[in-house]
């Protein structure tokens, strides 16, 4: 593992820091993405980030990137999370759903719409978790049938959840099951539709944590072209598989209250005995774990950052960072919440310690920990690819869709 930049990264590091301390705003606003930001203040910083080619550094020029290398990419990520900007409603649309246009897609669709999603124009949102799936993507419920006026049209029909952005979205991908005659993996077709199309209605979920950020969609008779599929049909499972790889990259770890938090606040807190919450050793015992899972994980990413900066694929160990971070926010501010004792119970950020960061992580940790892959896939993941045990046995694997119980 190498800590430090090489002079061509460090040369990188400086023109970013530069061009950041120009144009970079010096007040972010609200960046709570669910409710209440400013999307006109996102939608200009993507654009000038998109003009000065820092809005997908890694992009091919003939897409609007400068064709940058993967570790200037979190060069400059991680310069720019030093600065107050506004939130970002474009992460899933060009972490996911465009790189899926991208490599799927004919030439027009992507002339059409890579470019102004690039800046800021135009946000997607992905179309995967429906009710009865859960974190099974394969599930899929929705149908598509082709039209039977010899269009050559799509009609799309069901139900999807957990939706992030759906509500400011202009258009998204959604997988579909075109066959249930065979098993659920090979039914499966990918399509992209305009968001604002007859017969989408996007009910927002109102969340306990007060944001409304994920959404139910409903498709009734929903009309898409053929020219809107992505990939093969049946292949929409591959297709997929393609979006979530990605995914993995764009939903990162928490960005609740830490251990530094956690410590600050225990400073002012009485303990047991008069003094300083931080004598009680239990307290203690439960900071140092969480200081030693902090620098596992920082030093997970120093891996993945040296293997990017020697052009090399990050392996699959990446799963770990999410799956450690997302648990250890939702015990830490748990534990806080129990040591504020009667404080505990505000949420007013203007009354609340620490402007009740430590009530805002315990009531996101929970979605947290199921966005972008369960608890339990990732423990999969790292089970099976990184400590090479056997995958889980598949009773389904050779079953038509339409033949799988369903529990009625």
């Amino acid at each position: 593992m190498d800590f430090k930049d090489t002079p061509e990264e460090a040369a990188y590091r400086k023109q970013v820091q530069d061009w950041l301390a120009a144009n970079a705003p010096k007040r972010g606003g609200d960046g709570d993405v669910e409710a209440g930001f400013d999307m006109a203040a996102a939608k200009a910083w993507q654009a000038k980030k998109a003009a000065a080619g820092y809005a997908q550094i890694t992009w091919p020029k003939e897409w609007g990137g400068p064709g940058g290398t993967p570790i200037q990419q979190v060069i400059f990520n991680t310069e720019e999370a030093k600065h107050p900007t506004p939130g970002n409603p474009f992460q899933i649309g060009l972490g996911m759903c465009v790189p899926t246009v991208m490599a799927f897609a004919d030439g027009p669709t992507k002339t059409r719409f890579v470019g102004p999603a690039l800046r800021g124009e135009e946000i997607w949102c992905q179309l995967f978790s429906e009710p009865s799936g859960g974190s099974d993507v394969a599930a899929a419920r929705t149908r598509a049938v082709q039209a039977d006026d010899g269009s050559g049209d799509w009609i799309i029909n069901g139900q999807k959840v957990w939706t992030t952005g759906a509500q400011f979205s202009d258009f998204g991908i959604v997988v579909c099951r075109t066959d249930p005659n065979v098993p659920k993996h090979k039914g499966l077709t990918m399509f992209w539709l305009d968001m604002h199309a007859p017969g989408v209605e996007v009910k927002p979920i109102h969340q306990m944590s007060g944001g409304s950020g994920f959404n139910e969609v409903f498709f009734t008779d929903v009309r898409v072209k053929d020219s809107q599929r992505l990939g093969a049909v049946g292949d929409g499972w591959k297709v997929s598989l393609v979006t979530l790889m990605n995914e993995r990259l764009a939903v990162g770890g928490s960005t609740g209250a830490g251990w530094a938090e956690f410590m600050e606040a225990a400073r002012s807190v009485p303990g047991a005995d008069g003094g300083s919450a931080l004598k009680d050793a239990a307290l203690r015992e439960k900071l140092a774990d969480w200081y030693v899972q902090a620098e596992g994980l920082k030093h997970t990413r120093n891996r993945t950052m040296t293997a990017l900066s020697r052009g090399q694929t990050p392996g699959p160990e990446s799963s770990i960072g999410k799956v450690v971070a997302a648990t250890q926010m939702q015990d830490l501010a748990s534990t806080a919440i129990d040591m504020l004792d009667q404080y505990g119970i505000i949420s007013d950020p203007e009354l609340a310690p620490l402007r009740a960061a430590f009530h805002a992580s315990f009531m996101s940790a929970p979605g947290l920990r199921i966005a972008g892959g369960t608890d339990e896939i990732l423990r999969n993941i790292i089970a099976e690819r990184v400590l090479g045990l056997p995958g889980d046995i598949r009773v389904d694997k050779d079953v038509p869709f339409k033949d799988m119980p369903t529990g009625r």
